[in-house]
Formats: C-alpha cells, structure tokens, sequence
C-alpha cells in the first residue's frame, strides 16, 4: 500500500473517530445537560478512550464549540454559513420572491438542526459561566448573516420600495430565530412544512411588492 493510500485511510478514520465523539457528545448534552456530562461519559459512548477526547479537541467547551459549529453547518466541513452552496445560490437568485423563496427553505433546515440544542446551551451557560466566552459579545453571527441576505433581497426587483436594510434584516432575523421556531414547531406542534410556509409568507408580505 502507497504512502498516500495510507494516509487517506487513516484520515479518513479520524475523521469518522471525530464525527462519532460529536455524535455521543451532542446525544448527552441534550438528554442529560452539558453540565451533568463528562468526557468519561462522552468517551464511553463513542467506544473510544477518555484521552482520545482531550487529544481532538482540547477540553469540554472545546468540544461543545466544535458540536454547535457542525450542527449549525449541518457537516463537518470547514465552511462558513455565508459560503454555503443554499446561502451562495439563494442570495443569487434573479428576484427578491425567489430568494425569500430558497431562503427560507435552506434557513429552515439550519433551524431544524439548531432549535433543539438552544436550551442545551443556556444549560451550559448557566453551569459554565466561561462558555458564553466561546461565542463573544458584540458582533452576533446570526445577523451578520441575515443582514447580508437583506442587503441582497432588498437591491432584488420585486423588493417593496425603500425598505431598510435593518429592517429586512430584523424581520428575518427575529421570524427565522430558533425561538419562534420552538415555540410554532415544538411546543404548539406545526409540521415543518407548515412553518415554513407561513414564515414564507410572512416575509413575503412584509419585504416583498406584491
């Protein structure tokens, strides 16, 4: 076997070793908290050593970052929200319809990924006060993303005349929260598809011209 075949086949087992870990860990931190689990309780769920654990990603919180990272990204592919083919394809799409349209679909799906995991790390953060330090005040990432997409929807023909950009970006910011998403979806128990149409045309109605 070739060097280069060697080291594909062990790459690639870490790569399966690593989404394994975030698999048993984001399984724990839900159904246990991440305050009530340790890396020994991680480590024996994913059928590898403790020390395995530490080696990957350092630490507790370390692993968390990572977790919240890939669920949002839906893989563990090293690229951003904002360079991902839905987000790419959607803010180029020829009219402001139509980019609310694929939009609102691709943000539903992160919705459905992340929603779950939002009261996991309040839990987290109320127990590890250092936690919140992983994700640092002043910039939120979530509106740098739905202002981008406001700037585009609202340069889109078909947008309602001289809407804001900060107001776009509010509204989809607030309607395509994990919050408002729970509380439709979980607690009140709309279908998915049910969600997204109304969020679709709530948006609609609000950002578009007819």
């Amino acid at each position: 076997m070739s060097d280069v075949k060697r080291t594909s086949k062990r790459a690639q087992k870490a790569r399966e070793t690593r989404r394994r870990m975030l698999a048993a860990a984001l399984e724990l931190f839900v159904q246990d908290g991440y305050g009530a689990t340790n890396l020994q309780d991680v480590a024996a769920r994913a059928g590898v050593a403790v020390q395995t654990i530490y080696f990957v990603f350092g630490n507790k919180r370390a692993l968390l970052k990572e977790l919240v990272d890939v669920t949002i990204a839906g893989d563990d592919e090293p690229v951003a929200t904002m360079d991902r083919p839905w987000y790419v394809e959607a803010l180029a799409a020829g009219t402001a319809q139509d980019l609310l349209r694929a939009y609102v679909t691709g943000a539903t799906s992160v919705l459905e990924r992340v929603a779950p995991i939002g009261k996991m790390l309040d839990g987290a953060v109320a127990s590890d006060p250092e936690v919140a330090a992983l994700w640092p005040h002043g910039v939120n990432p979530r509106h740098v993303v739905q202002q981008r997409a406001a700037k585009a929807l609202v340069g889109k023909p078909g947008a309602r005349p001289e809407t804001p950009v900060e107001e776009a970006a509010d509204l989809l910011y607030g309607l395509l929260s994990p919050e408002l998403y729970l509380l439709f979806v979980r607690e009140r128990g709309w279908p998915r598809e049910r969600w997204e149409r109304w969020t679709l045309q709530t948006l609609h109605a609000q950002l578009c011209s007819d």
